[in-house]
C-alpha cells in the first residue's frame, strides 16, 4: 500500500528514487514545460526534444510512454508522456503509473507544472489515482513506497493554485484507496471471503466513518424482511445469505442516492452449473457490492453532502440439495413473482430484492452495480461498461463522471417491446428472456426496471471491464472495481452542483 501521498517543495525530494517529468507532444516533438527547472536532480533537460531523440529512445506520443535517463549518482529523471494535452485527466493517471511501475518501490517525485493547466487541483489528484491504483497488489499489501507532488510554477504557484494542489492530492488519495480496498476484497480467494465474512468487513470498514450507519441482515431477518429473491438464489450453498445497509447521512445533505450492489460471492451457475473456464474468475461476481461500498467509503470520507443509503445483498450461488431449480417460482420482497428459467441468472433475482430495499428510502434516484450479463461483455469488450437509464439527467451526469474518471460507459437502450420475453406464465415476470437468445443485457435492465417503483435509475452492467486480463496503464492483473470512481465523481458534481 502506497504512503499517502505528499505535496511538497523541489528541495525537498532527497529521497526520491525516481523524479518523473511529464512531456506533451507536438508533431512527434517532446515539449518540457517552462515551469521545469532547466536543471533537474544535475541533470539538463532541454525545452524540445526532436522527434529524432524521442523515436530513437522509444519516447512516443501515447500518454504513458516514457524513456528514464539514469543517473550515477542521486535519483533517475523519467521523461513521461501526457501525450498532446496536458489538460486530459487520465493522462497524468496513466503518466503516474508508469512512473510508479518503473521505480520499482522507490519514492517518485512527480513534477506538476500549473502555470499552462486551468485547473491544477484536478491534475493533481488524476496524478494520485494513477500512482495510487498501479501500486496495488493483491500479494503485497505491505509495499509501502513513496509520493511526492511537486507543484511548479513560474516563478512559484500562487496560494489559491497549491491549496488546490493539496486538495486535489487528498481527494485522489481517499478515492484511489478506497478503490484498491474493494480490489482487494474482490480478489480475496471465496473461501475466505464468504457472504457472512464480506458483510463483516463491510461493517468493520463503514462503522468507524462519521455519519455512516450499518445494519446487517442474518438470514432469519431476511425471512421477516420477505427477502425471497436473496434466499431463494441462497439455498444451495451451505454459506448463510447476508443483506447489509449502510446509509450515510451528513446534516448538510443536499441530495440522496441509492446505490445497489450485486453481491455473489461466488457463482457456480447453481444448477446451471458454469463449464470451468466460465467459472474460475466467478470471485468477481461480488465486484458490485464491493464497488458501492467503496462509494459510501469514499464519500464520507471526503465529507461530501450527499446522503447515501447502500444496500448489498450477498450470497453464494451453488447447486446444492436445496438450491433453486429450473421453473421454480421466487416472490419478491415487492410481492412480484419470478420464475427462474435459469439459476444463473441469479444476480437479478437479488438484485431485486435489493432494490425493493432502496426505494423504501425514498431516495432522489437509484443506482445498480452488477456483473450482470454475458451479453454485456460480447457487446462492449473488456474496456468498456453498458449501462442503462430512465434519467436524461441521470444520464448526462453518468457520462461526464465517466468521462472525468477515465472508465469507459456506454449507454444502452431500453427497448420496452422486449418486455414480452419476460412474461411467464406462471409468474409476474421471468429471469431469462428467449432461451439461447439475443438482447439478454437488456431484457435483465428490463427485468430490474420492475423493482425500482417509476423513481429516476440507472443500471450499470460491469461484466466486461470488473476483471483485467493484464496489468496495464493504471490497471493490475485482476480486480478494477470499474465504476466506483465514475460514482463518486457523480456524486461529487451533484453536491458541486447544488452548492
Amino acid at each position: 500500500m502506497m504512503h499517502y501521498p505528499l505535496v511538497v517543495a523541489l528541495d525537498d525530494i532527497a529521497a526520491a528514487g525516481l523524479i518523473a517529468v511529464p512531456v506533451t507532444f507536438t508533431d512527434g516533438v517532446a515539449h518540457v514545460a517552462q515551469d521545469i527547472p532547466v536543471d533537474v536532480a544535475g541533470m539538463v533537460l532541454p525545452r524540445a526534444l526532436s522527434a529524432e531523440w524521442c523515436a530513437g529512445r522509444g519516447l512516443k506520443a501515447d500518454a504513458g510512454s516514457a524513456v528514464t535517463l539514469p543517473a550515477f549518482d542521486g535519483p533517475s529523471v523519467m521523461l513521461v508522456s501526457l501525450g498532446t494535452s496536458d489538460e486530459e485527466a487520465n493522462n497524468y493517471r496513466l503518466a503516474a503509473a508508469s512512473a510508479v511501475r518503473a521505480a520499482r518501490g522507490a519514492a517518485v517525485a512527480f513534477l506538476l507544472p500549473t502555470s499552462s493547466i486551468a485547473n491544477a487541483g484536478d491534475m493533481a489528484q488524476a496524478v494520485v489515482e494513477g500512482a495510487v491504483l498501479a501500486s496495488y497488489d493483491y500479494k503485497k499489501p505491505e509495499d509501502d513506497a513513496q509520493l511526492f507532488i511537486v507543484a511548479l510554477g513560474t516563478p512559484l504557484p500562487s496560494v489559491e493554485t497549491h491549496g488546490d494542489v493539496v486538495a486535489g492530492v487528498r481527494r485522489g488519495a481517499v478515492i484511489a484507496e478506497c478503490a484498491n480496498w474493494a480490489k482487494r476484497l474482490i480478489d480475496t480467494p471465496p473461501n475466505f471471503m464468504t457472504p457472512k465474512e464480506l458483510a463483516r468487513q463491510f461493517a468493520i470498514r463503514l462503522s468507524d466513518l462519521a455519519d455512516v450507519e450499518v445494519d446487517v441482515w442474518t438470514e432469519s431477518r431476511l425471512r421477516e424482511e420477505r427477502m425471497g429473491g436473496v434466499l431463494g438464489v441462497s439455498a444451495g450453498s451451505a454459506e448463510p445469505a447476508r443483506v447489509v445497509i449502510a446509509s450515510y447521512e451528513p446534516e448538510n445533505a443536499v441530495a440522496h442516492y441509492a446505490l445497489v450492489g450485486k453481491g455473489v460471492t461466488f457463482d457456480s451457475g447453481g444448477l446451471a452449473i458454469k463449464p470451468l473456464p466460465g467459472m474460475v474468475e466467478m470471485k468477481t461476481d461480488m465486484s458490485g457490492a464491493a464497488i458501492v461500498a467503496g462509494v459510501i467509503a469514499a464519500v464520507a470520507t471526503l465529507k461530501l453532502p450527499v446522503r447515501l443509503t447502500v444496500v448489498t445483498p450477498l450470497v453464494e450461488n451453488m447447486s446444492g440439495d436445496r438450491a433453486v431449480k429450473p421453473s421454480d417460482v421466487l416472490t419478491s420482497r415487492a410481492g412480484i413473482t419470478m420464475e427462474v428459467i435459469n439459476p444463473d441468472a441469479e444476480g437479478r433475482l437479488i438484485l431485486a430484492d435489493g432494490l425493493t430495499v432502496a426505494v423504501e428510502k425514498e431516495p432522489d434516484a437509484v443506482i445498480d452495480v452488477a456483473t450482470l450479463t454475458g451479453a454485456m461483455a460480447m457487446s462492449l469488450g473488456d474496456d468498456c461498461a453498458g449501462f442503462f437509464s430512465t434519467s436524461a439527467s441521470l444520464t448526462a451526469g453518468l457520462e461526464a463522471a465517466a468521462a472525468a474518471s477515465g472508465e469507459g460507459f456506454w449507454e444502452m437502450p431500453l427497448i420496452a417491446s422486449y418486455e414480452k420475453n419476460i412474461k411467464s406464465d406462471v409468474a409476474d415476470i421471468k429471469n431469462l428472456g428467449k432461451l439461447g437468445g439475443t438482447g439478454g443485457a437488456i431484457v435483465a435492465a428490463l427485468f430490474l426496471q420492475h423493482f425500482t417503483n417509476g423513481l429516476p435509475w440507472a443500471h450499470l452492467d460491469i461484466a466486461g471491464p470488473a476483471r483485467s486480463g493484464s496489468t496495464h496503464g493504471y490497471l493490475n492483473e485482476g480486480a478494477t472495481a470499474w465504476g466506483m470512481r465514475t460514482l463518486v465523481a457523480l456524486l461529487s458534481d451533484v453536491a458541486a452542483t447544488a452548492n
